[in-house]
């Protein structure tokens, strides 16, 4: 039989991890008629009783195995480490807050046995702030303008891949990290399937504005060179209106001196705005050096703390 991972980034859900349990018992008594299923639950540095949770779920179902991070590495690294650990021949990747409703998972497996090798969901409605899916919104249109490869819309991590992609994916070492690039990145044969995203359970998000705002920032520096184009862009636009602007001060002083008029508004004017521009073109260039100084430091992506399973896989994975 083949077997099925569903890996869980977990940070600070406490109050929703017994009902995850419930709900994954359900949708894998389906699964299991055609599957093995296992489940991997990373513990992102939870400050709350989430990995006590999640201990009480691994001694009571020995299919769920958990990995505790020694601190909080942030979505993208827990996934990672998921990834790292998972050995199924699927891997679902899903949110463990219940707004990735567990039974669309059985969809993609469909898409999956119809032999597409990365089915993502993709949302169609989602029960969150207007400000939340504005924000969203204008992030997935920004991105497709801005990035070099196209990044179907309106998605998250919520999908699943076919081992042989996640054996690609897993050479994906990159310290600042973008998951929906990654997917659309190595191509292979995808599709979506359609799905109203869900309120959350219990708790509050996790994914702050500022959280929010440097995924969107890995995503463009990691796929797009289009930021440092714009610079050298910019820059030729503003020297050819300088250019025009001196000749335009020439011609005046010589042909019509009685309309200059002396003054410093209009200069102090200009060397502000030139300041600022120069100021944010540094700060993008920043951007990208910071990506390289810490590709530099070859880091570990994350650091685990414990791991709870009886799976000899797992285990030697670890070493």
């Amino acid at each position: 039989m083949k077997k099925i991972s569903f890996v869980f980034p977990v940070y600070n859900e406490e109050q929703g991890l017994d009902k995850l349990y419930s709900e994954m018992s359900k949708i894998s008594t389906e699964l299991e008629k055609k599957y093995i299923v296992e489940f991997i639950c990373i513990n992102d540095g939870s400050k709350d009783r989430s990995f006590e949770k999640l201990q009480e779920i691994h001694n009571r179902d020995k299919r769920f195995h958990i990995i505790n991070l020694s601190r909080n590495f942030g979505q993208q690294m827990a996934i990672t480490a998921g990834f790292d650990f998972a050995t199924g021949d699927a891997i679902i990747v899903m949110d463990s807050d219940l707004q990735d409703p567990p039974e669309v998972a059985l969809q993609l497996v469909r898409k999956w046995e119809e032999g597409f090798e990365v089915v993502y969901a993709q949302r169609r409605k989602r029960k969150d702030p207007f400000i939340k899916k504005s924000i969203s919104f204008f992030f997935y249109r920004i991105l497709d303008r801005l990035t070099d490869i196209k990044i179907p819309k309106d998605t998250g991590e919520f999908r699943l891949i076919d081992k042989k992609v996640l054996t690609y994916i897993n050479r994906f070492r990159e310290k600042n990290r973008f998951f929906r690039g990654i997917f659309t990145y190595v191509g292979f044969k995808q599709t979506a399937v359609l799905f109203d995203k869900a309120e959350r359970f219990a708790g509050k998000a996790k994914f702050t504005f500022g959280k929010s705002l440097k995924l969107a920032m890995d995503g463009i520096t990691g796929f797009s060179t289009v930021p440092l184009k714009l610079i050298t862009q910019f820059g030729l636009w503003v020297s050819l209106f300088s250019f025009l602007g001196i000749i335009y001060a020439i011609a005046i002083r010589l042909f019509h001196p009685e309309w200059t008029v002396s003054g410093t508004t209009f200069i102090v004017i200009s060397v502000l705005f030139i300041g600022g521009v120069q100021m944010i073109m540094l700060g993008i260039l920043g951007t990208y050096i910071g990506r390289i100084y810490s590709e530099v430091q070859n880091r570990p992506l994350y650091i685990i703390s414990s791991i709870l399973s009886d799976k000899e896989e797992i285990i030697k994975n670890e070493k």
